[in-house]
């Protein structure tokens, strides 16, 4: 039966000589040793060249993403130590083997005031300290992203799912500059597939292949996100990533026609399930004059949960008065779900003389307990579900219709 239940700058670099030792009347002295101390840096005694210091982001930068590196680069001496601090806490980062260099490791943070300081000596020994500092951006707001199984369970770091399981970036805000955003998350596979984001909607981007995964394929997203903007002052909150593998193929396909259910592992049929699927007609409710239809849609359905048992109530899309003939409720047991407007292969044991024979249900596919409890055990998320000759198409937002949309519209 089915529940039509609704689920809804880096900034430029400076090149800062250090300043050499101050103008005297007494004579400077050469050889060892010679060249101030002094807080800016020191000349090189003997003629050599003074050092020279380039940090950025450059001094007094403003609005600075939190993304940009911090680099430290020193010609003629070497570095001893930078330390890139706000707030009372340092920036991580590593210092070159050959101490000409500094670079970040760790990442900036919002609305920050930045002081980058700086040891080390130059060609001669003498002691260079220098000092600047930047600020970053401080932004209107962030967002923050979920990565989703679907939009019924988020996706589980490290899980192993169907062919059928797309990469889902659920953001909490809407994203108007999509391009940045896209540039900013990259999928990658092994073995290599090539893939494509589509917007479902203006919170919600998926990533697939344009066939379905190939059993064994691991799938790692990175979304890079700190400091893009993703439109109306909006930047990204943070960096994040997760990582899942494809199952074995586990594909079933569902005919209005014959009303059998055939069950492919890997390419081969396995179970062949008598099945009955909705009956069709069509209904009003509500004040608004809702239309509704009994008819399960026809297109590649991801299965997309698993319940043990589940109520499914005609209440759920407004039919509520008892005495109506499309009034039900009931406790269903071994439910799979795999659309959001209520669509699940699941037990249906009143209804087994109509199975393989005639389409009875409210939109589900209907099956004998033995068949549900195999198809329970069996299938999981992200595996494929696919009707095939009903009068209705799977709509891409009701569950995961990506596999509908062809490729080249992807």
């Amino acid at each position: 039966m089915l529940s039509r239940r609704k689920v809804l700058v880096t900034g430029a670099g400076v090149a800062t000589a250090a300043v050499l030792a101050g103008c005297s009347d007494t004579p400077k002295k050469t050889g060892a040793g010679a060249g101030s101390t002094g807080g800016a840096g020191g000349g090189g005694g003997g003629g050599a060249q003074p050092a020279k210091v380039t940090i950025t982001p450059a001094a007094d930068s403003k609005d600075v993403a939190p993304s940009s590196p911090v680099t430290v680069a020193i010609e003629n001496g070497t570095l001893d130590t930078v330390t890139v601090a706000a707030g009372g806490k340092n920036l991580a980062g590593t210092l070159a083997e050959d101490k000409h260099g500094w670079q970040s490791t760790g990442a900036l943070a919002y609305g920050q005031a930045y002081t980058v300081t700086v040891t080390g000596v130059d060609a001669g020994g003498a002691a260079v300290n220098q000092t600047a500092t930047f600020t970053t951006l401080k932004p209107a707001s962030t967002v923050s992203i979920t990565f989703q199984a679907n939009p019924m369970l988020a996706l589980k770091n490290g899980n192993t799912y169907g062919v059928g399981q797309p990469v889902i970036v659920f953001f909490n805000k809407a994203v108007t500059n999509k391009d940045a955003v896209e540039q900013a998350m990259k999928v990658t596979t092994s073995p290599e597939v090539e893939g494509k984001w589509h917007w479902v909607s203006a919170q919600s981007a998926h990533w697939r292949p344009e066939k379905y995964w190939t059993p064994g394929t691991t799938v790692k997203v990175n979304a890079n996100l700190l400091g893009v903007d993703i439109g109306n002052g909006v930047y990204g909150g943070t960096n994040a990533s997760a990582g899942f593998s494809i199952g074995k193929s586990r594909i079933a396909i569902a005919d209005s026609n014959t009303k059998q259910m055939e069950c492919y592992i890997d390419g081969q049929m396995v179970r062949r399930i008598p099945c009955s699927m909705g009956r069709g007609g069509k209904g009003t409710v509500g004040s608004k004059g809702e239309k509704i239809d009994y008819l399960t849609a026809s297109g590649v359905h991801v299965l997309m949960t698993k319940e043990p048992l589940v109520t499914m109530s005609s209440a759920s899309y407004g039919v509520t008065n008892k005495n109506d003939p499309n009034f039900y409720e009931e406790k269903i047991r071994l439910a799979c779900r795999i659309s959001l407007s209520g669509e699940y292969v699941h037990l249906a044991d009143w209804n087994i003389p109509k199975h393989g024979k005639e389409n009875t249900s409210h939109g589900c596919i209907n099956v004998a307990p033995d068949h549900a409890k195999w198809f329970y055990d069996t299938f999981d998320v992200g595996d494929v579900v696919e009707v095939r000759n009903t009068p209705k198409n799977l709509q891409l937002t009701d569950g995961l219709g990506d596999w509908n949309v062809p490729y080249a519209q992807w």
